[in-house]
């Protein structure tokens, strides 16, 4: 398993990633629940800013982030928002 204090990043950028890595397979956050989850309830845009700072986006699975009216917004990784949703599809939570 990664360990998101081996990854460069800010301390906010490495809580983020650690709650990313909790997320199960098959299942998805808000940025605001992720902020909460933190401790950093009102801090949701810096979730998604941290999401977009993840060098590893699939090791650590910042897909299973989303906004809280239920769309997907962006996504780090290769493909874009067409990656996320093909792999929060594959893991079953679309």
């Amino acid at each position: 398993m990664i360990d998101p204090e081996q990854m460069n990043g800010t301390k906010f950028e490495k809580l983020v990633w650690e709650q990313l890595l909790n997320i199960p397979s098959g299942k998805t956050m808000t940025y605001k629940q992720i902020a909460e989850a933190i401790g950093h309830p009102r801090s949701f845009r810096a979730v998604a800013n941290a999401c977009g700072a993840n060098p590893l986006p699939i090791t650590v699975p910042c897909h299973r982030a989303v906004r809280s009216d239920g769309t997907l917004g962006g996504y780090s990784g290769q493909g874009g928002v067409e990656a996320k949703a093909r792999l929060l599809r594959e893991e079953g939570a679309l």
